[in-house]
């Protein structure tokens, strides 16, 4: 197994496994997809969506009960809803991680009724399977959907989250008003997503055995977010009160294989529309030939480094606090320089 440490920074058609009533998705709704407030369909394509749905199909097999990384993401995702005094009694789970999202919550935000969807059927059959054994009071309904296109009826929910999902959408400030539109006011977006030093180790070693091997490179790592850009994404999608945090992760691994078959039970392997669909053994032995050589540590084991992007908004209430006016300050800076630098 693999060893696990953790280093902080700061800074179309719905197919329902079980469907009961449940008013945020009645047949006359009308649903969020259908505001055109600021949201407009990706233009480019950069993710094949339905190769992605079959990954997660296929992971839905391979995956690891209690992985160790995927649960400390959602421990610290979860971990926010407890720094909230108010409750979130409807909350909608999308996508990733939400197996670990279900097993590990625990009462936390006093959710009562809770809806699971995700592209894949297999999994969301595996989290029904999980949430089946689970001794908790929360109603729990499963769907199969698609983030991109919530089937969500518009200020329904008081609660959205999402574990390592939202980085495969093609439009993701899209899928964040969406998600924005779908919440009450007052209510709460959380997500998790993988930002852009994720696997940085893996993308050196591609391009070199590419550059080798091939004499050009083609895109095996997905691009993701920059840290910079997460605070732009919720300020776009509307939300009030943005929060932007980041935690890195480094993981040990046997070798370069054992990395990528940790991937396909995450479900986060490669699926760019710009894909090479062919990956030519030598170079993928160079890859791992190279991975080892240059990031191998002396006990033979290889790291690889996971940036989590946390980003926490809320859909504008009357309630929340707002910033003064430009101009209201009562109070110079070369006031309080006057009054406080002479003492330093």
């Amino acid at each position: 197994m693999t060893a696990f440490s953790v280093y902080r920074r700061s800074s179309s058609l719905w197919r329902t496994i079980r469907m009961e009533p449940y008013h945020i998705f009645s047949p006359s709704a009308s649903f969020c997809t259908d505001n055109n407030d600021g949201l407009q369909s990706s233009r480019v394509k950069v993710f094949d969506r339905d190769l992605k749905r079959k990954q997660r199909d296929r992971a839905a097999w391979l995956m690891r009960p209690g992985d160790s990384f995927v649960d400390t993401i959602a421990e610290n995702l979860l971990d926010r809803l407890e720094d909230c005094k108010k409750t979130f009694p409807a909350a909608l789970c999308l996508g990733g991680s939400m197996e670990a999202i279900r097993r590990l919550l625990r009462g936390r935000g006093a959710i009562e009724k809770l809806v699971m969807m995700d592209t894949s059927y297999d999994m969301v059959k595996l989290c029904k399977n999980s949430a089946e054994v689970c001794n908790d009071t929360i109603e729990t309904t499963f769907m199969v959907g698609d983030e991109e296109f919530l089937p969500v009826k518009e200020s329904s929910l008081d609660l959205v989250i999402s574990c390592l999902g939202l980085h495969w959408t093609n439009d993701l400030p899209g899928a964040m008003i969406q998600s924005r539109l779908a919440l009450k006011p007052d209510g709460l977006f959380l997500a998790a997503i993988l930002g852009g030093e994720t696997l940085k180790e893996l993308r050196i070693a591609c391009t070199v055995a590419q550059m080798e091997r091939e004499g050009g490179i083609s895109p095996r790592v997905s691009p993701l977010a920059q840290v910079r850009d997460a605070g732009n994404l919720l300020t776009r999608a509307g939300f009030s009160l943005p929060g932007v945090d980041v935690d890195q992760y480094t993981i040990r691994y046997k070798s370069a294989l054992e990395l990528i078959e940790h991937l396909r039970t995450m479900g986060e392997t490669n699926a760019l529309l710009q894909r090479n669909p062919v990956l030519r053994r030598d170079t993928a032995l160079a890859t791992a030939a190279i991975y080892d050589s240059m990031f191998a540590a002396e006990d033979g084991t290889i790291p690889a480094t996971f940036q989590v992007i946390y980003m926490t908004g809320w859909r504008e209430h009357n309630s929340q606090q707002k910033p003064r006016k430009r101009g209201s300050a009562t109070v110079s800076f070369e006031d309080i320089q006057k009054q406080f630098g002479s003492q330093t």
